[in-house]
């Protein structure tokens, strides 16, 4: 790329990972680098885009402005020199995935490992976002979400397992010491470790049994936001603090342990597992290509094993 566009990579990738050192981590590019290509571009437009600490940074409204704009034009630019690669056999370039928490932590580790050894020439990068996304504009290639949140006029192809639950689960010792619900009402007199999302709202715990819905907001003594904190509710859970409502292969382990008990199993519906969901309007960079093959080839597998 041009100095210039070498210079507005660097500064959306500091802002999309919220540092230099992260964005130099996941970037391969020195954070010394990082800083002067920062400093270049705020020095030729002739304004301050970033707010800088000793522990973090965040956008100025110029830097703001200029993120959304530039973002997008950048993928494209991306896209536009990976699909060079396509006139070679093997794929090569990078692949840009924007994914929820528990797909970063249940589903990518079975795929990604076997995917990137058998491409050896593509880098993945995953971002992780609860929120909804316009893939196009985060930069992503495509993103892995549930039906009920994919973008509408995308093409959608399954990923990872096709039936998954909630469940509500609890330590031993605390329901010794505090009862087993017996319906999902009875969760109002307990303690309930809960998720709250970035814009402020109570993830609703919902159970289903038998045609009934109940959505329910029961209280609790800790709330944290989805992501890598869902482990905080989990070790909370454990330790006997209250009840927790989560995926049940993020839960998983603890079950197979004893360290956590299921409660009100029979209200735990199945539902249809996530999505590899991708623009059907742009040329596909081989990157991604080879996943979307990749991963259609596993499920099949998994299928015809089943």
């Amino acid at each position: 790329m041009p100095p210039e566009l070498d210079d507005l990579a660097a500064f959306v990738a500091v802002a999309r990972a919220g540092g230099v050192r992260e964005a130099a981590r996941v970037s391969g590019v020195s954070a010394s680098g990082l800083s002067e290509a920062l400093r270049r571009l705020e020095t030729r437009l002739g304004a301050r885009l970033l707010h800088r600490s000793t522990r973090s940074i965040s956008l100025t409204e110029a830097g703001a402005r200029l993120y959304e704009r530039v973002r997008p034009s950048l993928a494209e630019i991306g896209a536009a020199l990976d699909a060079v690669h396509a006139q070679s056999d093997a794929p090569a370039g990078t692949l840009r995935l924007n994914v929820p928490a528990n797909v970063a932590r249940t589903v990518l580790p079975g795929i990604l490992p076997a995917f990137l050894g058998a491409h050896p020439q593509v880098r993945v990068e995953v971002t992780v976002e609860d929120s909804f996304v316009d893939i196009l504009a985060s930069g992503a290639d495509a993103g892995i979400r549930y039906e009920e949140r994919l973008e509408q006029d995308m093409i959608a192809v399954p990923i990872g397992p096709r039936s998954q639950r909630i469940l509500a689960a609890a330590a031993p010792a605390y329901l010794a010491a505090r009862g087993r619900p017996l319906h999902p009402r009875d969760l109002l007199d307990h303690n309930c470790l809960r998720l709250r999302f970035a814009g402020g709202a109570l993830a609703t715990w919902e159970f289903e049994k038998d045609g009934e819905t109940l959505r329910l907001d029961p209280p609790g003594p800790l709330l944290v936001q989805p992501g890598s904190a869902c482990d905080l509710l989990v070790d909370a859970a454990v330790a006997g603090l209250g009840i927790v409502c989560l995926f049940e292969d993020w839960l998983a382990p603890h079950l197979r342990s004893g360290a956590l008990e299921v409660v009100l199993a029979d209200w735990a519906t199945p539902f249809s597992g996530p999505m590899l969901y991708f623009s059907g309007r742009r040329q596909l960079p081989p990157p991604l290509r080879a996943f979307i093959d990749f991963t259609r080839s596993a499920m099949a597998a998994d299928n015809s094993l089943a």
